[in-house]
């Protein structure tokens, strides 16, 4: 080997474009708060497994984060009338739903004897209580003002719960959509309590369905429905993948945070977010 090509070698890592020195610029860790996020595991058993316990729930609780900015932001576009952009949101917020259906497949791997070691040091702990995941629900339109007390621990989660509870959910948006765009929704719908969860309307039904019968007409409108029925069928996945990895870790123990576990898991499925979405199928 040649005296140049060992010189070549032995130059620092810029003569390959990398830049070294981040004592005066922000690092991929700084932008990214490494620091934090990777210091934020802290198991409090012996057990190996409670780290992909605590890493399982804490990644989802981060895409629960970023669905909720989505679907914030796909409401205001809703209101607003800009169908584009809220597509491309309510799409993205359904393959995050994918995610975390494969991220179950994770989460499986823990046998019911690995989690009965670290069981007892979860005390009353339990997604039951995520105020991300019960934002969720509200802003889908499953509320229950009920359980707001669950989160009353956390003054600035109750708040925000507070407020969505009494907010119009993405669904609510666009049934209003459907008014302003010409369709007869009843009063009683569009003045409705926003703090109950959706319930079937047949004026609601009756414009969906005039929408599919002739698409090209209201194209807008019929890719909004495709949309949500895209979503809510990511979720019904995501909530079915749930219940079946529980079953499959803790057999039909009582939840940690007192729910009846699978049981309770099993009654969730049968909520249908968007009810004349699919009821007009039968129509059609």
């Amino acid at each position: 080997m040649s005296g140049t090509e060992n010189k070549q070698e032995n130059r620092p890592a810029e003569w390959h474009g990398a830049k070294m020195d981040f004592k005066e610029s922000m690092s991929y860790g700084d932008y990214l708060g490494l620091d934090q996020i990777l210091s934020a595991q802290h198991p409090l058993s012996p057990n190996h497994n409670e780290m992909l316990f605590i890493i399982q729930h804490q990644t989802s609780e981060l895409w629960v984060k970023l669905m909720l900015h989505e679907l914030q932001a796909v409401r205001a576009q809703l209101r607003a009338g800009e169908l584009d952009p809220a597509f491309k949101m309510l799409a993205r917020v359904a393959r995050i739903m994918d995610q975390l259906v494969h991220a179950w497949d994770v989460l499986a791997t823990m046998t019911p004897s690995e989690y009965t070691a670290i069981r007892p040091y979860l005390g009353a702990s339990s997604g039951f209580q995520s105020h991300q995941y019960r934002e969720l629900e509200f802003i889908l339109g499953n509320k229950n003002a009920n359980l707001l007390a669950v989160h009353e621990k956390n003054p600035p989660a109750h708040a925000i719960l507070e407020r969505e509870l009494h907010t119009p959910s993405v669904y609510d948006e666009s049934v209003m959509l459907l008014a302003r765009s010409g369709f007869a929704i009843a009063p009683e719908r569009l003045q409705r309590d926003w703090t109950l969860p959706t319930e079937a309307d047949e004026s609601v039904k009756a414009a969906w369905l005039a929408v599919y019968q002739a698409p090209d007409r209201h194209w807008g409108l019929y890719e909004l429905a495709e949309k949500l029925v895209d979503l809510e069928t990511a979720f019904r996945f995501w909530r079915f993948r749930h219940v079946t990895t529980v079953e499959r870790i803790i057999g039909f123990k009582t939840g940690t945070g007192g729910t009846a576990g699978v049981s309770y898991l099993r009654k969730m499925l049968d909520v249908v977010l968007f009810p004349e979405l699919f009821a007009l199928r039968t129509a059609l």
